[in-house]
């Protein structure tokens, strides 16, 4: 079975909910070698945000959302040991306080994102769903987080993402924290328009853009 077959079964197996065949393709995806983390922002993922789409637009209903985050959950129990036993010693890159903002009860594209920050050597505090602006702070704070990463599913709550960031300005915390934005509607245009310190389309891409602005703000504090 070749790769692009395996990555498109694995994205089928979510979409329908199908967790046999999430845990076949998942296993498949090992056998030939293909990476973990490609499995899931290539495959799995790909799924998750098929389904999201649907349900956003009424094509399908909660049920279908819980079948398709059960299969991938299915194949993330065969995936992430397994990236656990092939990686080297992580090195700790630092604390992620991660939420979804007030008004918004989606938790799957958030989750995918917390999975592979772990995965990547980060400490990631999730504190779930419908967060309050206020709230996100101060369990930042509490956690002693580096980054703050904020995912928003709906346009109507987008508008959270900033006022997390004008609170923090107000209470002159900006510059404490990295913050990261995402979800569907979100963009990089809407990142630069609140001052978000960035914004990754995809889990991978958030991980990639974590470790980066880490690394610059060490990097920054280290010459001063």
């Amino acid at each position: 079975m070749e790769k692009k077959e395996i990555l498109e079964k694995l994205t089928t197996a979510v979409i329908e909910g199908d967790k046999n065949l999430a845990r076949e393709s998942a296993q498949n995806a090992l056998t030939i070698e293909i990476d973990p983390l490609e499995a899931i922002d290539q495959g799995l993922s790909k799924g998750m945000e098929a389904v999201g789409r649907q349900f956003e637009s009424g094509e399908s209903y909660l049920p279908e959302l819980i079948m398709a985050a059960d299969s991938f959950n299915a194949a993330m129990e065969i995936l992430k040991p397994a990236i656990e036993a092939n990686k080297q010693q992580v090195h700790k890159e630092g604390i992620v306080l991660i939420a979804t903002v007030k008004g918004d009860l989606h938790e799957i594209g958030k989750n995918i994102v917390a999975t592979v920050m772990e995965i990547n050597g980060f400490e990631v505090v999730d504190i779930g769903i419908d967060q309050h602006s206020l709230d996100i702070i101060e369990a930042a704070e509490k956690n002693k987080a580096d980054i703050i990463a904020l995912s928003s599913l709906m346009t109507t709550t987008m508008p959270y993402q900033k006022e997390v960031i004008e609170v923090l300005d107000d209470m002159k915390l900006r510059d404490k924290y990295i913050v990261l934005v995402g979800g569907g509607p979100v963009s990089q245009k809407w990142a630069d328009e609140i001052n978000a310190n960035g914004y990754g389309e995809t889990a991978i891409d958030a991980v990639a853009l974590a470790k980066n602005l880490l690394n610059n703000r060490k990097q920054t504090v280290a010459m001063d």
